[in-house]
């Protein structure tokens, strides 16, 4: 609920949740804290993220490197440099180790300070230290470089790149080119490094007269660049339909193209298409593709397609998170998908098998009309050690009241009161 409300911009509504949390004694850890403290941060209210940080201190509740990069970028980003100097001081000090976003965030800064030569020595320590810059990173580094005019710290990231076949967004290489031009510098090696957007830099005739001369799988790819391009999804499904007939393999971040130009034009059917061309090629996605996926899914009422996206996303090395997960989980209650959210929840790692997930798992069968059953998953999760929150206590009280249950709901209505005094 507080994410809810920070994203949505009404931090005083996050705050007040946030109070009545600390009045009812509910004890607030380093995720609640962090996320509390980046909302207020981006609605503007620095001193606000800095009293939140100093609160969580004051608690003995220890920061993990999340919120240290998070406090970090907050800094940084309001020119505390200082103080944000001492923050990463701190955190190497208490052991604990940066992570890739630790690293681009101080590179962002050290970037947009001008501090190049100070940039390229982190990008070269972070990997001496084991830490890989992902292309997340690259791609934010890239941006930075391009509205600083800087184009020989570009270069040395484009060579990585290049080494580890990372690929620019289309808007960032669009600014590379840009500025390399710009600056009257060769953009070769920018275009070795992202191949598959030089189509797009074509004309429609002279990419389809080049490809005149091309193989079957540079043809197929070139045509899906342009008809993506154009906005032409209809035809880009039947040429992804003929492309699986044939077994021609197209790039990852292709598919992923498709997928994401389909889920923003609401067209399940083409999202679905390339996401069964995934599977029948071997393609592994990147997170963001699945959960737009199983976004889709849920809003086109397709829920079946749900568990063999999320069966994919597992076996591609991502996670669902516990916040996306519980709401999943929910969702499928909702539609009375009983069977499609217990695969979800069985899929989970134990870790994530938490007072939230189980919680979403009683209300799916209440949702079901088997008040039984979501009473089983409820002892199921105190075997399991797992503790109810007071919002697992309103799905049970909700629940056995309307399944006409009056009596057990006392008995827990007491156990909640019992809760909300401790």
């Amino acid at each position: 609920m507080l994410d809810i409300f920070g994203e949505a911009g009404r931090i005083e509504s996050m705050k007040y949740v946030f109070k009545k949390m600390q009045e009812m004694g509910l004890k607030i850890d380093v995720v609640t804290y962090t996320s509390i403290l980046n909302w207020v941060s981006k609605s503007g209210d620095v001193d606000g993220a800095v009293e939140i940080w100093k609160e969580m201190r004051e608690n003995r509740c220890f920061p993990t490197v999340v919120s240290y990069t998070a406090y970090l970028k907050v800094l940084l980003d309001n020119k505390r440099v200082k103080e944000g100097i001492g923050v990463y001081k701190e955190m190497l000090e208490s052991g604990i180790s940066p992570n890739c976003h630790t690293y681009t965030v101080l590179m962002e800064h050290l970037v947009v300070s001008g501090k190049y030569q100070e940039t390229l020595e982190i990008f070269s320590k972070m990997q001496e230290a084991g830490v890989q810059p992902d292309k997340a990173a690259c791609n934010i580094l890239v941006e930075r470089c391009c509205k600083a005019g800087e184009t020989m710290t570009m270069t040395q990231i484009l060579q990585y790149m290049k080494q580890n076949q990372l690929v620019l967004r289309y808007p960032v290489y669009m600014e590379a080119l840009r500025t390399l031009k710009d600056a009257g510098e060769s953009d070769a090696l920018l275009r070795k490094v992202n191949p598959h957007i030089d189509t797009e830099s074509f004309g429609d005739v002279d990419a389809l007269e080049t490809m005149k001369t091309v193989a079957d799988d540079d043809l197929d790819r070139g045509l899906v660049l342009i008809l993506l391009r154009k906005h032409n999804l209809v035809a880009v499904d039947h040429l992804l339909a003929g492309t699986m007939d044939k077994n021609i393999l197209l790039d990852s971040w292709i598919v992923a193209t498709i997928i994401e130009r389909n889920c923003d034009h609401q067209r399940a059917d083409g999202a679905l298409l390339a996401f069964e061309y995934s599977m029948k090629m071997g393609i592994q996605l990147e997170r963001t593709s699945y959960l737009a996926l199983i976004g889709m899914s849920i809003r086109s009422d397709t829920s079946l397609k749900v568990v063999d996206i999320a069966e994919k996303m597992t076996l591609a090395g991502h996670s669902l998170g516990v916040y996306q997960a519980s709401l999943l989980i929910y969702r499928l209650g909702c539609a009375k998908r009983p069977t499609c959210a217990v695969k979800i929840f069985d899929l989970l790692p134990e870790a994530h098998k938490c007072t939230a997930t189980y919680t979403a798992l009683v209300s799916v069968y209440f949702c079901a009309g088997s008040p039984q059953k979501a009473l089983q998953i409820y002892e199921d999760m105190k075997r399991e050690g797992i503790h109810p929150s007071l919002g697992t206590y309103n799905v049970l009280l909700a629940g056995l009241e309307r399944s006409g249950r009056i009596s057990e709901a006392k008995t827990f209505r007491k156990e909640k009161k019992g809760l909300l005094i401790k």
